[in-house]
């Protein structure tokens, strides 16, 4: 077998090898993926904060005070929703940050992005709607969700829609500190968790006195799994992980079978063309000839013929 077709071979071995077992890990170890919230539930969300961004900058009265929350008046349909808006130069935000601005308590060393000179931080509280446009299936709501989006509040005319911002700390964490909490069962482990903009959804431990912490924006709230509640059968959630997983399992199967087949291939191709080798080398170096007889190879010895020597010697 020729040189580079044995290490193509090899190079192929390997880089099956290397692909199956990061297939075989993420189809076994499924809550290692990050699974966002559905494409609905995050366009009604997104949707809501731009309602709740229209009522808290509507909430502004001439002259506006920097630093002072104005709470926002919402309709019938939005029952139990809290609404506040917030005006703050950037470098007031950056230099003292904000020490209460309800729940939320902000650092300093934070920065907004893209930057602009004035900004609008708009407070959400979701009350008994968190689960209806932030729905956590196996988790149960201790806290309300609550929300902190920041907007360019350079410009408030009416007629434009404000540019959402991203803040981020640098230094401390920005704190929230949840005052209407239900404790939960015995042996049940509290965690907060954080929604990002774009439906991500992550957890993070329980700090002391209700408290979570984040480095930027988004949606916080304090949750428990809820292990007493079965899962319902026909849960969408539960169907479409079983979608992901059963295909997971076929392909990661299916390419052990191709890498078996793969790697039996080379260690015969390796081991024949070892066996070439030994073959050649004996060939070469036998002072023997070789001849085939019928299938049969055999070691076969020139013809040599012994002349006749005249004997001098006599008998007597």
């Amino acid at each position: 077998m020729r040189p580079t077709l044995f290490l193509s071979l090899y190079f192929v071995h390997i880089l099956l090898m290397m692909f199956t077992i990061v297939f075989v890990l993420l189809s076994s170890f499924p809550f290692l993926l990050s699974l966002p919230l559905p494409n609905d539930t995050v366009v009604s969300a997104r949707l809501l904060d731009a309602q709740l961004q229209n009522l808290g900058f509507n909430t502004f009265s001439r002259p506006i005070t920097s630093g002072v929350p104005y709470d926002a008046k919402v309709p019938k349909t939005l029952n139990g929703v809290k609404v506040s808006a917030m005006r703050l130069r950037s470098d007031s935000l950056w230099h003292r940050g904000v020490q209460f601005y309800k729940e939320f308590e902000i650092p300093k060393r934070v920065i907004e992005h893209p930057f602009v000179e004035r900004l609008v931080l708009v407070y959400q509280n979701l009350g008994n709607l968190s689960n209806k446009y932030y729905p956590l299936h196996g988790y149960t709501y201790l806290a309300p969700v609550l929300g902190l989006l920041a907007y360019n509040g350079t410009n408030l005319s009416h007629s434009m829609v404000p540019e959402l911002l991203h803040i981020r700390a640098y230094k401390n964490p920005i704190l929230i500190k949840f005052s209407n909490v239900n404790l939960p069962q015995s042996g049940s482990l509290s965690k907060c968790v954080y929604f990002g903009l774009n439906g991500s959804v992550q957890f993070d431990r329980l700090l002391p006195n209700n408290v979570c912490s984040s480095f930027q924006q988004g949606h916080f709230s304090i949750v428990v799994e809820s292990k007493s509640v079965p899962p319902s059968p026909h849960d969408p959630n539960k169907k479409y992980d079983f979608c992901i997983l059963i295909p997971c399992l076929v392909g990661g199967f299916l390419l052990l079978v191709i890498l078996g087949v793969v790697v039996g291939a080379v260690r015969r191709a390796k081991q024949g063309a070892r066996i070439q080798h030994l073959e050649y080398v004996a060939d070469n170096s036998e002072a023997l000839e070789i001849k085939y007889i019928g299938g049969t190879k055999l070691p076969s010895a020139g013809r040599i013929r012994t002349r006749p020597e005249i004997e001098h010697t006599y008998i007597f």
